[in-house]
């Protein structure tokens, strides 16, 4: 099947299999291996990307459950499209930075566009609110405080 649609800002199209997953055109067509595979479920959150469909809203998405069809003409950024085209890293990747929100970083991608689409769409979430946001994200490294304190400074700077 052919799609068509638009990855960190540029225009996309593929001949794939119909039952091909976001996450492996992401990966194996498009090279855009920021966007991990952790579980496979849509459990871990290893995989999420923010997508727009039609002019709509955007919102975070897991890539490992999604067949590309259903991403005909949508708008997806990835982790490799969120820094600013001159190499200056987001704010949320700043504050995951200074904050130390990460270990072995597999997690990272994920949580960092999940914190996006979080500040987004809840800009004066407080610290029980971003715990409960995030649950949809599993990291088994940092015990969440270094990454709830990251989301914290980065809401400063995205308000």
């Amino acid at each position: 099947m052919k799609v068509e649609l638009t990855v960190n800002g540029q225009a996309v199209s593929a001949d794939v299999p119909e039952n091909t997953l976001l996450v492996q055109l992401l990966r194996e067509h498009l090279r855009l291996t920021g966007t991990h595979v952790g579980c496979d479920t849509a459990q871990c959150g290893a995989c999420t990307v923010i997508a727009q469909f039609d002019g709509g809203d955007e919102r975070s998405i897991k890539a490992c459950n999604v067949v590309v069809g259903q991403m005909q003409g949508a708008r997806v950024t990835t982790i490799e499209g969120v820094a600013a085209a001159d190499g200056t890293m987001h704010p949320m990747q700043v504050a995951f930075k200074d904050c130390h929100g990460l270990q072995c970083g597999f997690c990272t991608p994920g949580m960092v566009m999940s914190a996006i689409d979080l500040l987004k769409h809840h800009p004066k979430a407080d610290e029980a609110e971003i715990r409960e946001q995030l649950e949809g994200n599993i990291c088994r490294c940092t015990g969440y405080q270094n990454i709830v304190k990251a989301v914290q400074q980065a809401q400063g700077q995205m308000a």
